[in-house]
């Protein structure tokens, strides 16, 4: 399939930025926009979530209907959206690729376009960005973004949005390690640290280790899936990972190789010695582009060794591994945990932009806010939201994933 485009009007007096016209184009392939795509996600200010590879794992395992949004100032790319057309019963959502399975979302924008401040030519932009989608979405549904990121402000921060339910947590990686947890209660950490060796060295001690053959790697992820379908039942959870399709997206990203350390994915577990010899104890996914690395998902083996807290260990020795290779920012990812307040001196608010094309998108803004504002009300009580745990336990997990 082809592209559509529009045209962008003049800028409003006092602009700043590209020179516009700015022509708007709808892309149904990611292959042709590669060379760009991959510039552009170089920036340190764009989430690894909206990169090509990521992206095009998620195509290639899922029926999907890209709409990758690109906008251009003459030869110039100024920003690539990559967003998919999801259908939730009667309203089509134009959103990102693989949102579901995103820590953070950015878009990927140019430092050109980053330079457009003025309010009036941004809103403009999101009137472009609509009309573009036109007659192939109800709503525009940005989810997960940040309007503040690495202290630069996003783009589309004058855009409608709502705060979202869920923050994100991190934790800024010093010159050393050392540095690093002394931004926390670092007595009280080393003390857990050697009682958590200490407790697994008596059954025989473990390995710190990372999947690096093929073989290893989907091992690894085979045993992930399994430990955490007990995980989730266990708290009465739908399991987002049981679906074949997303199986085979995570597999075909620990395939993949981002080039010297960025890495779409890679694994990383606790295996145990003597007693328990070759039982993995914790696994964790962490991805990283440049100086950030985000970890996208953990499980433990809560049959064996759990008195020594085996993923509080298996972040410890992945953070100093982290401080050692230069990186500048672990992230934890979404979703507030006690385990993540822990670790995280950083809160990062996330907005979800919502922007109605039709009729229908104008009502599903309006449900959608007061499903996310009702969300927000229940995890900002934790009497609340401890009794709702408790009840979804007992009852067992609904059709819905979105918590």
């Amino acid at each position: 399939m082809g592209s559509q485009e529009s045209t962008m009007p003049a800028a409003p007096q006092g602009a700043s930025g590209p020179t516009l016209p700015m022509i708007v184009e709808v892309h149904h392939r990611m292959e042709p926009l590669e060379r760009e795509w991959r510039s552009l996600e170089r920036n340190n200010g764009n989430s690894l979530h909206q990169g090509y590879d990521w992206c095009a794992a998620w195509i290639k395992t899922h029926d999907t209907q890209p709409a990758i949004v690109r906008a251009t100032d003459g030869d110039k790319t100024l920003f690539i959206l990559p967003l998919e057309i999801v259908r939730h019963n009667m309203v089509r959502t134009a959103q990102f690729i693989a949102g579901r399975f995103s820590n953070i979302n950015t878009g990927l924008f140019s430092p050109e376009f980053r330079s457009l401040t003025d309010e009036i030519t941004m809103r403009s932009i999101g009137g472009r960005l609509i009309e573009s989608l036109r007659d192939k979405a109800d709503i525009v549904t940005l989810r997960n973004v940040p309007l503040l990121w690495r202290d630069e402000p996003h783009p589309f921060r004058y855009l409608p949005s709502i705060v979202n339910q869920n923050h994100a947590f991190q934790l800024p990686l010093l010159e050393t390690f050392t540095a690093t947890i002394a931004q926390l209660n670092a007595k009280r950490r080393r003390k857990k640290f050697r009682s958590q060796v200490k407790r697994l060295e008596v059954s025989g001690g473990f390995d710190h280790i990372v999947a690096r053959t093929p073989v290893e790697r989907s091992a690894l992820m085979e045993l992930f899936f399994q430990q955490k379908a007990v995980r989730f039942k266990a708290l009465g959870l739908p399991n987002v990972f049981h679906a074949p399709e997303t199986q085979a997206f995570f597999h075909l990203l620990l395939e993949t190789d981002g080039g010297g350390r960025d890495t779409p994915l890679q694994l990383h577990a606790i295996r145990l010695k003597g007693e328990h010899e070759g039982k993995i104890a914790a696994i964790a996914g962490l991805s990283r582009k440049g100086d950030h690395i985000i970890c996208q998902f953990g499980s433990i083996d809560e049959s064996v060794a759990a008195e020594a807290s085996p993923g509080e260990l298996l972040f410890w020795l992945m953070i100093e591994q982290a401080c050692a290779e230069d990186a500048t920012l672990f992230d934890f990812g979404i979703g507030d945990q006690g385990y993540k307040r822990s670790w995280c001196p950083v809160e990062t608010v996330q907005h979800d932009i919502l922007l109605p094309i039709s009729a229908v998108g104008r009502f599903a803004v309006v449900a959608q806010r007061g499903v996310t504002r009702t969300k927000a009300a229940i995890k900002g009580n934790p009497r609340v939201y401890a009794l709702l745990q408790r009840l979804r336990a007992k009852t067992g997990p609904s059709e819905s994933t979105d918590d």
